[in-house]
């Protein structure tokens, strides 16, 4: 079955674990576009339209936390003050177990927070959730759009 042509915004400053997210999504043949961005900052400035990086829509965002320039919550503050961008759809991916990054995490409206020492082996798992998510989710034509 198809899934949705939806892009994934990878925001993940270590390039292994951007290889290896890439590499499984391709092992699991789901075909979404991917663009990959190292930091807050990029990501930011891909999704208004300020870099050569283009995110086209609809998007996911699939986010580290600790980042260096911008991490994940300073992301997420910034997005969810950003009227274009308030209702962007964003999965936690990282490292970080500290209960302060989960809260304001959900404070600011993430649909998943996953940790990746979790995910390790059953990464599989991750790239199902968001499989079925694509497939079965119905996103608004201008979901992120600037207006």
């Amino acid at each position: 079955m198809e899934v949705n042509s939806v892009t994934l915004l990878l925001v993940e400053d270590d390039a292994i674990d951007a290889e290896a997210i890439q590499r499984a999504f391709r092992q699991h043949r789901i075909a979404n576009p991917f663009v990959v961005v190292r930091d807050g900052v990029e990501a930011l400035a891909a999704l208004r339209g300020e870099s050569e990086v283009e995110v086209p829509h609809p998007y996911v965002v699939l986010l580290d936390v600790n980042m260096p320039r911008m991490n994940g919550i300073e992301f997420l503050d910034a997005i969810r003050a950003d009227p274009a961008l308030s209702r962007t759809i964003v999965f936690v991916l990282t490292t970080s177990d500290r209960e302060e990054d989960k809260v304001a995490a959900y404070e600011h409206n993430v649909a998943g927070y996953i940790l990746k020492s979790r995910a390790g082996e059953d990464f599989l798992e991750v790239v199902k959730l968001l499989r079925v998510y694509w497939r079965l989710v119905e996103f608004p034509p201008s979901q992120g759009a600037a207006a």
